[in-house]
């Protein structure tokens, strides 16, 4: 069955672009010009994926990602015309999965696109056959079921986003060594690494406040200045 795409973005000329290049992939897409539509059809409908523009003439893209994340984890990848390392940063931080910036070349979006679905069915979809193998880590009360996609501390579920759950979970794989950022990056993202991207220090500081750690000593995830982060 084919994925279930939905764009929000009032430059129709951008919308109908991007439209053309995922339908002639074979997605579906749904596209709306407006917050406030898009909020109702996400209400009653499907998605699996979501790519929203920051600038909207009634609701912004952050106020709708926010929205979205309240009871929905499919990847939402973020459009925008600025450049600021604080709005992207914010993205990230409220539950965006991925940032493109415009002007944009139409197929990397489709590129993203399929990145951030491989990795959500990756992580939301267990194969039947394996569904009595338990594969998770124990620590310190933080629990993590790869199979489940679960997470849960002192017995009460987390609410993670597939990105933050592969983040934890590449974490307890190397529990007790300095992973990098760029090591992190380029493990749960899986592309390429540049010097100045914010984007695994903002989604440590989403996990962080959802695993209630205080700032200048975390319990879990550990940074280690000017190296990474581990969990011990």
């Amino acid at each position: 069955m084919s994925e279930s795409i939905l764009i929000v973005d009032d430059e129709k000329e951008i919308a109908d672009l991007i439209e053309v290049y995922l339908k002639n992939d074979g997605y579906l897409v749904y596209k709306f010009y407006n917050g406030v539509d898009a909020l109702n059809f996400i209400e009653t409908n499907k998605l699996d994926l979501a790519i929203l523009d920051v600038m909207l003439p009634d609701l912004d893209g952050f106020h709708i990602c926010q929205k979205i994340r309240e009871t929905h984890f499919f990847p939402i990848i973020m459009l925008t015309a600025k450049v600021e390392d604080m709005d992207k940063i914010m993205g990230l931080t409220i539950g965006a999965d991925d940032y493109i910036t415009k002007p944009f070349n139409p197929l990397e979006v489709v590129a993203r696109v399929k990145t951030q679905l491989r990795r959500y069915v990756r992580y939301n979809h267990t194969d039947e056959q394996h569904t009595a193998v338990i594969n998770e880590y124990d620590i310190k009360g933080l629990i993590m079921n790869k199979d489940m996609h679960k997470c849960t501390l002192f017995g009460k579920e987390l609410t993670l986003t597939p990105i933050e759950f592969s983040i934890l979970w590449y974490l307890g794989e190397h529990r007790g060594k300095v992973v990098s950022s760029e090591e992190l990056f380029e493990a749960v993202w899986d592309e390429k690494y540049l010097d100045n991207n914010n984007t695994v220090m903002a989604h440590i500081a989403r996990l962080r406040e959802k695993l209630h750690e205080p700032a200048k000593n975390p319990k879990f995830i550990k940074t280690v200045w000017g190296v990474g982060y581990k969990v011990e």
